[in-house]
């Protein structure tokens, strides 16, 4: 019998493994560019945010935005142009400051105008207005004394012409500026909500009160102390601001009390 043939196995096939034909030199700069770009997305993803605070804010602040009118998310972000998630930021960050409620199953609610609570938020205000001005008006930069001049002759101007609309828009950049200015961002953070309920008390009242001269006036005057670098008068010029602004705020509630 002839001899039974040998089957023989099958060479293993070796695999080579998926290395990239790039030079380590390139595959780095490849990593870091996608860090890079993993980074600016992250950036564009917060700018986007802090964009749809100020446009929601301004829309709530300008009664835009009615007090105690629903919105959903959707509605919101329809309305400004900006995608869903920052408008889920921007609304979170308006909860926090008091101009937004969220309610569960129903949607966003813009907040009433509480007369007792914007009271107490310009008694807190009185002790941050003194601090930054005074810190403002010593640590203030040439440029950001320049600024708050040109400010300050602006909402003058605009005040006397009756404009409160313009005159809100330049006494929230004149507030940034003073804020910024004064080099505490923990300061800065906690007085923010409260010019924004404070803007939005005075855009709904202004014409009952017909005081926009005046207040104009005395926002002008703070900022021009501020900017002359005198501390002790800037201090003066703060109080006797929010000391008006006490004084207003407490007819408004007196007269909703009938």
């Amino acid at each position: 019998m002839g001899k039974a043939a040998r089957t023989r196995s099958p060479t293993p096939v070796k695999r080579r493994s998926r290395r990239s034909t790039l030079p380590r030199r390139e595959q780095k700069s490849l990593a870091i560019s996608n860090a890079e770009l993993e980074h600016d997305g992250a950036a564009v993803g917060r700018s986007l945010a802090a964009t749809a605070h100020e446009i929601l804010e301004d829309l709530v602040v300008t009664l835009q935005l009615p007090p105690g009118s629903l919105w959903s998310e959707e509605a919101l972000s329809e309305r400004i142009g900006i995608g869903r998630t920052p408008v889920r930021e921007a609304v979170k960050r308006l909860e926090a400051d008091y101009l937004i409620r969220i309610l569960p199953r129903h949607g966003i609610m813009v907040a009433e105008i509480d007369h007792h609570e914007q009271l107490l938020s310009v008694d807190l205000r009185r002790e941050l207005e003194l601090f930054i001005s005074s810190r403002a008006a010593r640590r203030a930069l040439q440029e950001e004394r320049g600024k708050l001049l040109a400010i300050a002759d602006v909402i003058e101007r605009v005040s006397m012409q009756g404009d409160a609309l313009a005159y809100l828009r330049n006494v929230l950049e004149a507030n940034r500026c003073l804020a910024a200015a004064a080099r505490n961002p923990f300061a800065t953070r906690s007085i923010a909500s409260l010019h924004a309920l404070s803007r939005r008390f005075y855009f709904r009242y202004h014409t009952e009160l017909n005081n926009l001269a005046k207040v104009g006036q005395l926002h002008s005057a703070r900022a021009r102390a501020v900017a002359s670098g005198d501390e002790q008068t800037s201090r003066k010029r703060a109080m006797e601001l929010v000391n008006y602004v006490e004084d207003y705020t407490k007819r408004i509630f007196l007269l909703a009390l009938g």
